[in-house]
């Protein structure tokens, strides 16, 4: 069964909320309200386990045609439920992000069949190298003009893309109760570091099944900021790399493409992943104090077509890619490593707003990735109200 988390406006909900209330006042004087707390709701589906990074040992099967029959929109309506999300707390007014509830604090209603390890369970490994990634220099490297760096894998020249990453983003957002964004994870069971530690665990290859601890924790976070900023998202939680690792894209295509159909005002499309940065017995943990808290750093990819993959529009997705950066840079200095720009399909050819975003490395910890996913949402709300019909 596919799963997906669909939330509609935020604001829009509260803010009919409080009118009703307001309204009924004179005949409700001598009524005590009460208020029901958040619903949390997790559901859980199973998924496969090897560690790497967003393509590692993946293969990634490029489908060039969109099925010509319509998804069955009652089916796939039956599948989406009204979520109140999952590990919220009450919105702080001094804080303007979504207090969450710690991943660390979140108990899964089902683990699955790969629970996230406890302390009892832990065996010491390498060195984790607590790290911050700066600017890169080189030829392959070039700044942005508001921040951040592309790290340009391909034979496009550096200033043909310098020109392209002036570009806007070629699609506009409305201010609608559809969804436009939407958040997905090809590789799901994906997870972190419980917290800073000098030690990685020998024992643990950092995938789980556990919701609360692996990559739908952060696409949750991630969700929570945007819906706060007035957006409606679709989160679909499938696990797509659990029994077999290999054919993730493919599985998590199957996902995605009845949802587009059935939602054509969706403009972005998030594939949320983790990094795997380790050797020589060592594994990097890259993060940056932002605020006074540590957050993991974060690396957009966007997939090149060299004639081959079927994105005969890669280039507006990369034109999405630098304005998403330096937004985020603009905001959050030092939060991004460079947007990796290579031949990549990564299921890039289904929007024009289509991006691998790598939240952190395996070594970062839950509390850090949670931060980052909401830095993330922060900003891509902002960068889509830059670009919202008037």
């Amino acid at each position: 069964m596919k799963i997906i988390r669909y939330r509609m406006k935020r604001r829009r909900i509260v803010s009919a909320a409080r009118l009703i209330l307001l309204l009924s006042l004179p005949l409700t004087a001598a009524v005590s309200v009460k208020v029901l707390p958040e619903v949390r709701k997790a559901v859980v589906s199973v998924g496969s386990l090897r560690v790497g990074g967003a393509g590692d040992n993946d293969e990634e099967v490029v489908t060039r045609s969109v099925p010509d029959n319509k998804a069955d929109a009652s089916l796939l309506q039956s599948s989406i439920t009204l979520s109140e999300g999952y590990g919220l707390a009450e919105e702080s007014e001094e804080n303007t992000l979504v207090k969450l509830i710690s991943p660390l604090d979140m108990v899964s209603r089902n683990a699955g069949p790969k629970p996230y390890p406890g302390d009892s369970d832990y065996t010491e490994g390498g060195d984790i190298i607590r790290t911050t990634y700066g600017l890169y220099s080189g030829t392959a490297f070039f700044d942005l003009p508001k921040g951040g760096q592309v790290n340009n894998k391909t034979e496009l020249p550096n200033d043909t893309l310098i020109a392209e990453s002036r570009c806007l983003p070629n699609f506009t957002v409305s201010d609608t109760d559809e969804p436009q964004i939407l958040i997905y994870h090809t590789h799901t069971t994906e997870s972190f570091e419980p917290y800073v530690r000098d030690k990685y665990d020998a024992d643990f290859n950092y995938r789980t099944t556990d919701d609360t601890k692996n990559m739908v924790m952060v696409g949750n976070a991630i969700q929570a900021e945007l819906e706060a900023a007035g957006y409606s998202v679709i989160h679909a939680t499938d696990i797509h790399d659990y029994p077999s690792y290999n054919g993730s894209y493919a599985r998590s295509r199957e996902t995605i493409l009845p949802i587009l159909e059935q939602y054509p005002s969706i403009k972005v499309a998030l594939d949320i992943h983790r990094d795997a940065i380790s050797g020589d017995g060592t594994a990097a943990q890259p993060y940056v104090d932002i605020n006074g808290r540590e957050a993991a750093q974060v690396m957009i990819i966007s997939g090149c077509d060299d004639g081959t993959l079927g994105m005969p529009d890669y280039m507006k997705n990369f034109h999405f890619a630098c304005c998403l950066q330096q937004q985020l840079e603009s905001d959050y200095a030092g939060l991004t490593r460079p947007i990796l720009f290579d031949y990549r399909h990564y299921n890039q050819d289904l929007t024009t707003g289509s991006l691998l975003i790598e939240v952190g490395s395996h070594c970062n910890t839950l509390d850090q990735a949670q931060y980052s996913g909401q830095l993330i949402g922060q900003s891509l709300s902002r960068l889509l109200d830059s670009v919202k019909e008037q």
